[in-house]
């Protein structure tokens, strides 16, 4: 099985453009293939890197205005707004993981949440994770997601799950994850760099699995014209705002593919989803090598919800 790893630019802040992106960039994978791809954190409409950008207080009526732009771009699973990315999926044979900026269209219609989408190869959503704990200034962005997403889902590449970011530094998320006998781990996310590969990598060995990790490839150029603040924010229009960094790692071992630093296109490599388990006969960290007689974990899978409707 090959897989492919986005290490593209969506067009910023623009929902239907990156939407159009993302389906061409799913057409090329196929092309090449791939049963499997794989888009970082927040790709649609694009990670809301300007939070960290401009400061607290001096900054916030910029900031104001540019969540707003980001808030109209967003997902509304409600709207079906992923139904390109689905009918991508059914026609190409390919399962997505799909990073993106969400809006609950069906609570306040207001709040934003960091989520990453898997879709099966038939175009159904299987689940959609919502990130537990926003990272620092993104936490005037985004809301907590809950445990009810916590989830590994069987698909036709085999079991996947996802984690965002800098929940992959969550010990305990990771357990999750692991303890429902997980083939490919996924983590998308904005971070890059020495640090953020040596984590991939404890992974791979830590959990026994295959292991994608990957960010936005984006350079100022890349941010459009017409996005408030451009010129401010992003005052070097020769920068490197993100690497990148894709990585796959295999289970137990080594790098299969990647880094691709400061590239853009498509990180293909092949997988073998059945050595993940067979991996784990030396260390099965849910299975033999526990101790719940010393250590036990206790997930609460149960949506969070702020409000009940009785009709």
């Amino acid at each position: 099985m090959k897989v492919a790893v986005v290490q593209e630019a969506p067009i910023y802040l623009n929902k239907e453009k990156s939407l159009n992106k993302a389906v061409t960039l799913i057409e090329q994978a196929a092309a090449q293939d791939c049963h499997l791809i794989v888009f970082p954190e927040t790709w649609l409409p694009g990670y809301p890197t300007f939070v960290w950008r401009l400061p607290p207080g001096a900054g916030m009526s910029k900031t104001d205005e540019l969540f707003a732009l980001s808030q109209a771009n967003s997902i509304d699973l409600s709207r079906d707004d992923l139904a390109p990315i689905k009918t991508a999926a059914h026609d190409n044979d390919m399962v997505v993981v799909m990073g993106h900026q969400e809006i609950d269209g069906t609570l306040s219609g207001s709040t934003l949440f960091n989520s990453v989408a898997i879709i099966d190869a038939d175009g159904k959503l299987l689940n959609n994770h919502r990130k537990l704990m926003p990272t620092n200034p993104e936490r005037m962005v985004w809301g907590f997601g809950d445990g009810s997403t916590l989830k590994v889902v069987p698909t036709a590449v085999g079991r996947v799950g996802a984690l965002i970011c800098w929940e992959n530094y969550m010990p305990l998320a990771r357990f999750t994850l692991y303890a429902q006998y997980i083939d490919i781990y996924c983590a998308p996310t904005w971070d890059n760099g020495a640090t953020w590969l040596a984590t991939m990598q404890h992974i791979a060995r830590e959990g026994g699995c295959w292991v994608i990790g990957c960010a936005t490839a984006l350079e100022a150029s890349d941010i459009p014209d017409d996005v408030p603040y451009r010129d401010e924010i992003f005052p070097d229009p020769e920068e490197w705002i993100n690497p990148g960094d894709a990585i796959m790692y295999r289970p137990f071992g080594g790098a299969v593919a990647g880094p691709m630093h400061r590239e853009k296109g498509l990180l293909i490599s092949d997988f073998f989803p059945e050595e993940a388990r067979a991996s784990r006969r030396k260390f099965d960290v849910s299975g033999h090598y526990a101790r719940p007689d010393v250590f036990t974990l206790h997930v609460n899978q149960k949506p969070q919800r702020p409000v009940s409707f009785d009709s």
